[in-house]
Protein backbone atom coordinates (compact mmCIF):
# COMPACT_ATOMS: atom_id res chain seq x y z
CA UNK A 1 0.00 0.00 0.00
CA UNK A 2 1.28 3.39 -0.93
CA UNK A 3 1.78 5.87 1.45
CA UNK A 4 -0.54 9.06 1.48
CA UNK A 5 0.95 12.13 -0.07
CA UNK A 6 1.59 15.04 2.23
CA UNK A 7 -0.73 18.17 2.64
CA UNK A 8 1.26 21.04 0.74
CA UNK A 9 -1.57 23.33 1.67
CA UNK A 10 -4.69 23.57 3.83
CA UNK A 11 -7.37 26.07 4.06
CA UNK A 12 -9.94 25.73 6.60
CA UNK A 13 -13.16 28.07 6.90
CA UNK A 14 -11.69 31.10 5.28
CA UNK A 15 -13.52 34.12 5.38
CA UNK A 16 -12.92 37.08 4.21
CA UNK A 17 -14.24 40.81 3.25
CA UNK A 18 -12.53 43.50 1.44
CA UNK A 19 -12.20 46.85 3.50
CA UNK A 20 -15.26 48.70 2.64
CA UNK A 21 -17.59 45.75 3.14
CA UNK A 22 -17.78 43.50 0.27
CA UNK A 23 -17.65 39.77 1.42
CA UNK A 24 -15.20 38.08 -0.93
CA UNK A 25 -14.81 34.80 0.51
CA UNK A 26 -17.13 33.10 3.31
CA UNK A 27 -16.33 29.49 4.74
CA UNK A 28 -13.67 28.21 2.22
CA UNK A 29 -12.33 25.20 3.18
CA UNK A 30 -10.08 22.59 1.31
CA UNK A 31 -6.35 20.84 1.43
CA UNK A 32 -3.86 19.98 -1.92
CA UNK A 33 -1.38 17.41 -1.51
CA UNK A 34 1.99 17.52 -2.96
CA UNK A 35 2.52 17.07 -6.38
CA UNK A 36 -1.65 17.97 -6.99
CA UNK A 37 -2.82 19.81 -10.14
CA UNK A 38 -5.85 21.88 -9.15
CA UNK A 39 -7.67 23.94 -10.57
CA UNK A 40 -10.03 26.93 -9.33
CA UNK A 41 -12.98 27.76 -12.02
CA UNK A 42 -15.80 29.78 -11.44
CA UNK A 43 -17.57 33.22 -13.33
CA UNK A 44 -16.07 36.38 -12.84
CA UNK A 45 -16.17 37.89 -9.69
CA UNK A 46 -16.13 34.67 -7.78
CA UNK A 47 -13.29 35.61 -5.52
CA UNK A 48 -10.69 33.11 -7.14
CA UNK A 49 -8.07 35.77 -7.31
CA UNK A 50 -8.74 36.96 -3.74
CA UNK A 51 -8.47 33.28 -2.70
CA UNK A 52 -5.03 32.80 -4.71
CA UNK A 53 -3.68 36.26 -2.81
CA UNK A 54 -4.45 34.47 0.68
CA UNK A 55 -2.56 31.58 -0.32
CA UNK A 56 1.26 33.67 -0.53
CA UNK A 57 -0.03 35.68 2.42
CA UNK A 58 -0.95 39.02 -0.41
CA UNK A 59 -3.30 40.53 1.88
CA UNK A 60 -1.48 41.21 5.01
CA UNK A 61 -4.27 42.90 7.14
CA UNK A 62 -5.62 38.94 7.31
CA UNK A 63 -2.11 37.53 8.40
CA UNK A 64 -3.17 36.94 12.19
CA UNK A 65 0.30 38.15 14.56
CA UNK A 66 0.53 33.61 16.04
CA UNK A 67 -1.08 31.27 16.66
CA UNK A 68 -4.01 29.65 14.49
CA UNK A 69 -4.66 30.50 11.25
CA UNK A 70 -7.08 29.54 8.36
CA UNK A 71 -4.37 28.59 6.08
CA UNK A 72 -1.10 25.97 6.63
CA UNK A 73 1.33 25.52 4.23
CA UNK A 74 3.71 22.72 4.67
CA UNK A 75 2.55 22.13 7.66
CA UNK A 76 3.31 26.09 8.86
CA UNK A 77 0.29 28.30 10.15
CA UNK A 78 0.12 31.95 7.72
CA UNK A 79 0.98 33.33 10.69
CA UNK A 80 3.49 37.22 10.66
CA UNK A 81 6.59 35.25 11.94
CA UNK A 82 6.31 32.59 8.67
CA UNK A 83 4.87 34.82 6.38
CA UNK A 84 8.47 35.24 4.62
CA UNK A 85 9.15 31.68 4.76
CA UNK A 86 5.63 30.94 3.15
CA UNK A 87 5.83 33.17 0.66
CA UNK A 88 9.13 31.28 -0.73
CA UNK A 89 7.00 28.08 -0.38
CA UNK A 90 3.70 29.26 -2.80
CA UNK A 91 5.51 30.82 -5.84
CA UNK A 92 2.40 33.08 -6.86
CA UNK A 93 2.51 34.60 -11.05
CA UNK A 94 0.08 37.16 -11.09
CA UNK A 95 -2.58 37.31 -14.06
CA UNK A 96 -0.63 40.70 -15.01
CA UNK A 97 3.01 40.15 -16.12
CA UNK A 98 3.62 43.37 -15.47
CA UNK A 99 2.42 43.58 -11.45
CA UNK A 100 4.83 41.47 -11.62
CA UNK A 101 8.21 42.39 -13.34
CA UNK A 102 9.72 45.57 -12.33
CA UNK A 103 13.06 45.94 -12.85
CA UNK A 104 15.18 47.10 -15.49
CA UNK A 105 16.36 43.62 -16.79
CA UNK A 106 15.53 40.11 -17.30
CA UNK A 107 17.99 39.04 -15.27
CA UNK A 108 17.71 41.35 -12.38
CA UNK A 109 14.33 40.64 -12.23
CA UNK A 110 15.10 36.55 -11.61
CA UNK A 111 17.29 37.78 -9.26
CA UNK A 112 15.39 39.72 -7.03
CA UNK A 113 13.75 36.76 -5.04
CA UNK A 114 16.89 34.57 -4.86
CA UNK A 115 18.42 38.44 -3.57
CA UNK A 116 16.15 38.90 -1.02
CA UNK A 117 16.54 34.91 0.05
CA UNK A 118 20.03 36.14 0.94
CA UNK A 119 21.48 33.29 -1.09
CA UNK A 120 25.25 33.64 -2.26
CA UNK A 121 25.85 35.46 -5.45
CA UNK A 122 27.36 32.54 -6.95
CA UNK A 123 23.59 30.56 -5.94
CA UNK A 124 21.82 33.61 -7.57
CA UNK A 125 23.27 33.19 -10.61
CA UNK A 126 23.01 29.46 -11.18
CA UNK A 127 19.19 29.85 -10.29
CA UNK A 128 18.70 32.43 -12.80
CA UNK A 129 20.14 30.05 -15.01
CA UNK A 130 18.38 27.22 -14.38
CA UNK A 131 15.24 29.09 -13.87
CA UNK A 132 15.45 30.73 -17.67
CA UNK A 133 16.31 27.83 -19.24
CA UNK A 134 13.90 25.60 -17.25
CA UNK A 135 11.24 27.95 -18.89
CA UNK A 136 12.81 28.46 -22.58
CA UNK A 137 14.52 32.31 -22.41
CA UNK A 138 17.93 31.16 -22.08
CA UNK A 139 20.30 34.51 -23.35
CA UNK A 140 17.58 36.52 -22.09
CA UNK A 141 19.25 37.70 -19.43
CA UNK A 142 20.21 41.48 -20.44
CA UNK A 143 16.91 41.78 -22.51
CA UNK A 144 14.46 44.90 -20.94
CA UNK A 145 11.16 43.53 -19.87
CA UNK A 146 9.48 46.27 -21.84
CA UNK A 147 10.44 44.54 -25.28
CA UNK A 148 9.23 41.13 -24.48
CA UNK A 149 6.29 39.62 -25.80
CA UNK A 150 3.43 39.08 -23.11
CA UNK A 151 4.26 35.26 -23.29
CA UNK A 152 7.63 36.02 -22.96
CA UNK A 153 7.00 38.59 -20.24
CA UNK A 154 5.13 35.62 -17.84
CA UNK A 155 7.79 33.35 -18.44
CA UNK A 156 10.15 35.26 -17.18
CA UNK A 157 7.25 36.06 -14.62
CA UNK A 158 7.35 32.20 -13.87
CA UNK A 159 11.38 32.05 -13.98
CA UNK A 160 10.93 34.47 -11.00
CA UNK A 161 9.03 32.14 -8.88
CA UNK A 162 10.99 28.95 -10.01
CA UNK A 163 14.10 30.38 -9.03
CA UNK A 164 12.71 30.67 -5.43
CA UNK A 165 12.13 26.64 -5.66
CA UNK A 166 8.44 26.89 -4.39
CA UNK A 167 7.18 23.89 -2.72
CA UNK A 168 3.53 25.29 -4.67
CA UNK A 169 2.57 27.00 -7.29
CA UNK A 170 -0.17 29.68 -6.98
CA UNK A 171 -1.25 30.71 -10.49
CA UNK A 172 -3.68 33.24 -11.46
CA UNK A 173 -4.60 33.15 -15.58
CA UNK A 174 -1.89 31.97 -16.24
CA UNK A 175 -2.92 31.31 -20.27
CA UNK A 176 -4.96 34.69 -20.09
CA UNK A 177 -3.84 37.08 -23.22
CA UNK A 178 -1.66 34.15 -24.81
CA UNK A 179 -1.58 32.93 -28.39
CA UNK A 180 -1.69 29.20 -28.82
CA UNK A 181 1.87 28.93 -29.41
CA UNK A 182 2.59 30.93 -26.10
CA UNK A 183 0.11 28.57 -24.19
CA UNK A 184 1.36 25.84 -25.36
CA UNK A 185 4.78 26.19 -24.19
CA UNK A 186 3.64 27.53 -20.94
CA UNK A 187 1.83 24.04 -20.34
CA UNK A 188 5.25 22.21 -21.09
CA UNK A 189 6.49 24.44 -18.53
CA UNK A 190 4.25 23.52 -15.93
CA UNK A 191 4.09 20.10 -16.73
CA UNK A 192 7.55 19.63 -15.49
CA UNK A 193 7.37 21.56 -12.21
CA UNK A 194 7.18 18.42 -9.35
CA UNK A 195 5.33 19.96 -6.62
CA UNK A 196 1.78 21.30 -5.99
CA UNK A 197 -0.16 23.75 -8.50
CA UNK A 198 -3.18 25.75 -7.76
CA UNK A 199 -4.15 27.50 -10.99
CA UNK A 200 -7.25 30.14 -11.59
CA UNK A 201 -8.51 29.78 -15.10
CA UNK A 202 -10.88 30.42 -17.48
CA UNK A 203 -10.03 27.65 -20.21
CA UNK A 204 -11.61 24.81 -19.13
CA UNK A 205 -9.98 22.91 -22.51
CA UNK A 206 -6.79 23.57 -20.60
CA UNK A 207 -7.93 22.38 -17.74
CA UNK A 208 -8.60 18.75 -19.00
CA UNK A 209 -5.02 18.88 -20.40
CA UNK A 210 -3.23 19.73 -17.53
CA UNK A 211 -5.03 19.02 -14.43
CA UNK A 212 -6.43 16.24 -11.97
CA UNK A 213 -8.98 17.86 -10.04
CA UNK A 214 -11.51 20.61 -9.55
CA UNK A 215 -12.95 23.20 -7.52
CA UNK A 216 -15.92 25.39 -8.10
CA UNK A 217 -15.97 28.72 -6.62
CA UNK A 218 -18.87 30.74 -6.93
CA UNK A 219 -20.00 33.97 -4.82
CA UNK A 220 -17.00 33.34 -2.33
CA UNK A 221 -18.05 29.71 -1.76
CA UNK A 222 -17.05 26.54 -2.84
CA UNK A 223 -19.91 24.88 -5.03
CA UNK A 224 -17.73 21.39 -5.81
CA UNK A 225 -15.06 19.67 -5.56
CA UNK A 226 -14.05 16.43 -7.51
CA UNK A 227 -12.10 15.27 -10.61
CA UNK A 228 -11.75 17.20 -14.20
CA UNK A 229 -14.36 14.65 -15.97
CA UNK A 230 -16.90 14.55 -12.77
CA UNK A 231 -17.52 18.30 -12.01
CA UNK A 232 -16.51 19.77 -16.35
CA UNK A 233 -18.53 17.37 -17.87
CA UNK A 234 -21.74 17.53 -15.40
CA UNK A 235 -23.92 19.88 -17.46
CA UNK A 236 -25.82 21.31 -14.89
CA UNK A 237 -23.73 22.51 -12.30
CA UNK A 238 -21.46 24.45 -15.34
CA UNK A 239 -25.04 26.13 -16.32
CA UNK A 240 -25.46 27.00 -12.74
CA UNK A 241 -22.43 28.73 -12.19
CA UNK A 242 -21.87 30.33 -15.36
CA UNK A 243 -19.78 28.17 -17.05
CA UNK A 244 -19.38 25.84 -20.26
CA UNK A 245 -18.63 22.70 -20.60
CA UNK A 246 -15.49 22.35 -22.14
CA UNK A 247 -15.25 21.10 -25.97
CA UNK A 248 -13.17 17.86 -25.18
CA UNK A 249 -15.90 16.72 -22.70
CA UNK A 250 -18.88 17.84 -24.61
CA UNK A 251 -19.30 14.13 -26.28
CA UNK A 252 -18.56 12.23 -23.26
CA UNK A 253 -20.79 9.75 -21.75
CA UNK A 254 -20.93 10.91 -18.44
CA UNK A 255 -21.82 14.69 -19.51
CA UNK A 256 -25.06 15.59 -17.68
CA UNK A 257 -24.36 13.74 -14.64
CA UNK A 258 -24.70 15.40 -11.46
CA UNK A 259 -21.04 15.86 -9.73
CA UNK A 260 -20.86 13.92 -6.31
CA UNK A 261 -19.59 16.72 -4.15
CA UNK A 262 -21.29 19.78 -5.17
CA UNK A 263 -22.51 21.43 -1.98
CA UNK A 264 -24.83 24.14 -3.60
CA UNK A 265 -27.34 23.30 -1.06
CA UNK A 266 -25.86 26.16 0.61
CA UNK A 267 -27.66 29.43 1.10
CA UNK A 268 -26.11 31.87 -1.28
CA UNK A 269 -24.61 34.90 0.22
CA UNK A 270 -25.28 38.88 -0.17
CA UNK A 271 -23.32 40.49 -2.71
Amino acid sequence: MSEPQAIAIEVERLTYRYPGGALALQDVSFSISSGEIVALVGPSGAGKSTLLMHLNGLLPEQIPENGQSAITVCGLPLTRGHCKEIRRRVGFLFQDPDDQLFCPTVREDVAFGPLNLGLSRDEVLQRIEESLRSVGLSGYEQRSTLQLSVGERKRVCLAGVLACQPDLLALDEPFGNLDPRARRSLLEILRTYSGAQILATHNLDLVVQHCNRVIVLDEGRICADGSVETILADRSLMEKHGLEVPISLANSPTTGQKAPQAVDSSPRMDS
